[in-house]
């Protein structure tokens, strides 16, 4: 058994603490929006928040995490009702198939979170680690410049 702190909420978990933190958010937490992308932490499908840090939740055994705060899309805001990054990406229309689109919003967040001015060069950066097949590389960082000039709201 096994206790995440996920999105502000305390869940116990019986799983093998080996299991992946992205399997025990997708198959028993039913919050799906991090993907399976590649399983080696190359892609950033997966991407979450924990501990205020981007990390590839494919990579991360779950019973690794303790106490330590977990936050997915789903705790950024709702279809109906998007928080200011996922507002961005609607605007700036940076998804085309969506797969990468959570990964990277959670990759942005954790930057603006940590710095509300990045310039284009710390973005480029900071998003290097997350790819999207699509090519729609130009509109994210459009989206993320374009909360950085409306300012980030926390």
């Amino acid at each position: 058994m096994i206790t995440l702190n996920v999105n502000g909420t305390r869940h116990s978990l019986d799983i093998d603490p080996d299991m992946p933190l992205l399997y025990a958010l997708r198959n028993h937490l039913e919050l799906n929006a991090a993907k399976y992308g590649c399983g080696l932490g190359q892609c950033g499908a997966c991407t979450v928040i924990v501990d205020n840090k981007p990390v590839f939740s494919c990579l991360v055994p779950s019973g690794s995490v303790g106490e330590r705060a977990v936050r997915t899309l789903e705790s950024l805001g709702s279809p109906q009702a998007p928080g200011q990054l996922q507002q961005a990406f609607i605007n700036e229309q940076a998804a085309q198939c969506g797969y990468c689109i959570a990964g990277m919003i959670m990759r942005a967040q954790a930057l603006l979170e940590h710095n509300k001015t990045p310039d284009e060069k710390t973005i480029r950066e900071h998003m290097a680690p997350n790819l999207c097949r699509c090519g729609t590389h130009m509109r994210i960082l459009a989206a993320i410049k374009a909360v950085v000039a409306q300012g980030v709201k926390s």
